[in-house]
């Protein structure tokens, strides 16, 4: 009962438990933001208490819109360590079975309806988009009220999808300056400053910076549920390849010493 209420535990840790690390721009007291574009995901699959923190995210936050096609929930009650009570308790959506697939429940017709396109896949996201890509895809909603959802975003503009983390973040305005096109001529473009916040949310920056970190690094594995396993036996492949060269130069000295 003891591990069972300490696995629990760690799927279930609210965000502030999380490790987490502040943009560059906020620790050095600039403008938030400014320096969104080098912002890094800095995840790692091997973390398995980050991966069951977004696992719970995943489910709590994105299940409603997006699928994950390709991931078996017994599949992830596995990989992270879930003993089957806790994932049919905590994560499985009502009705849903261990050896369904992570599938969202919104009919494609409806989504298209209201968002104009349906909400993709996100199995192999990080791998067509790269987690640094995610992460500030998530971390960069402001608000846009030009927007038929009310908020825009700076890593994808013009996205469909509505700020579903704002409540957990909270509203961000984000200011634009005006910038002289290059070599002179006519006009301006307007080009993002940095971000001016205007309603705080249920987590501090720190908090929901962490948050973030664990949904991106549970998509992360999830594109991959192997790597781990890969990246041990890959040691081995070089080592057997550096060994079986070696054999290889010996065997080709000895039938050669003669010639030379």
């Amino acid at each position: 009962m003891r591990t069972r209420a300490l696995l629990a535990a760690a799927v279930l840790a609210v965000a502030a438990c999380a490790p987490a690390r502040l943009p560059a721009a906020e620790e050095e007291g600039a403008k938030f933001g400014a320096d969104w574009e080098s912002w890094r995901a800095d995840t790692n699959v091997s973390d398995l208490a980050s991966v069951q923190r977004g696992a719970r995210n995943f489910t709590s936050y994105c299940l409603g819109c997006h699928s994950l096609k390709y991931e078996r929930w017994s599949r992830l009650g596995a990989d992270l360590k879930i003993p089957g009570e806790v994932l049919e308790k905590d994560l499985l959506p009502p009705g849903a079975k261990a050896t369904d697939y992570i599938q969202t429940h919104m009919p494609a017709a409806d989504a298209e309806t209201w968002f104009g396109k349906a909400p993709p896949d996100l199995s192999l996201m990080v791998r067509a988009r790269g987690k640094d890509y995610v992460y500030q895809f998530l971390a960069t909603f402001y608000v846009d009220p030009t927007r038929q959802t009310g908020v825009n975003n700076l890593r994808l503009p013009t996205t469909a999808m509505p700020d579903v983390l704002s409540e957990l973040e909270g509203l961000k305005a984000a200011v634009f300056k005006a910038e002289a096109h290059p070599g002179g001529a006519a006009g301006s473009e307007q080009a993002f400053d940095h971000f001016e916040p205007l309603a705080p949310g249920r987590m501090s920056l720190a908090e929901y910076d962490g948050f973030v970190r664990d949904t991106v690094n549970f998509l992360d594995y999830v594109s991959e549920p192997t790597q781990l396993e890969r990246r041990q036996l890959g040691v081995w492949v070089v080592l057997f390849l550096l060994l079986f060269t070696w054999l290889a130069w010996l065997v080709k000295r000895e039938y050669w010493k003669d010639v030379h």
